[in-house]
């Protein structure tokens, strides 16, 4: 059940419906992951600064159970994702981060439950 939240400084018009599938069918490929348990959240137009400079940027997290609790798992991930990001988006990489949060099953709550119990 992983979780993908990009905040960016782009404008709405950046993201459109057909952006958010494809934000959730990579993520889920890039970390081996059913499409219908992944969870995307896009915040965009937001005040933001990076390296010092306003111009065009995206912060993503991924958090996910036994997926990106190691750093040669997410070197694989991230270079997969940064590709995806700046041909979709026109951005370069310097101007794209992400952060990687190992989450634990009791974490996560789900069904009235946690993951755990699941």
């Amino acid at each position: 059940m992983p979780f993908v939240d990009l905040q960016s400084n782009l404008p709405a018009t950046s993201f459109c419906e057909d952006f958010l599938k494809k934000l959730c069918s990579r993520t889920a490929a890039v970390l081996g992951k059913p499409q219908d348990r992944m969870n995307v959240v896009v915040k965009p137009g937001l005040p933001m600064l990076m390296a010092a400079s306003c111009s065009p940027c995206v912060m993503l997290t991924v958090s996910a159970i036994g997926v990106t609790d190691t750093a040669d798992k997410n070197k694989e991930h991230s270079a997969k994702i940064f590709e995806f990001l700046t041909q979709e988006l026109g951005l370069t990489e310097d101007r794209i981060v992400i952060q990687f949060l190992a989450l634990e099953p009791h974490q996560v709550g789900k069904k009235g439950t946690v993951m755990s119990f699941l």
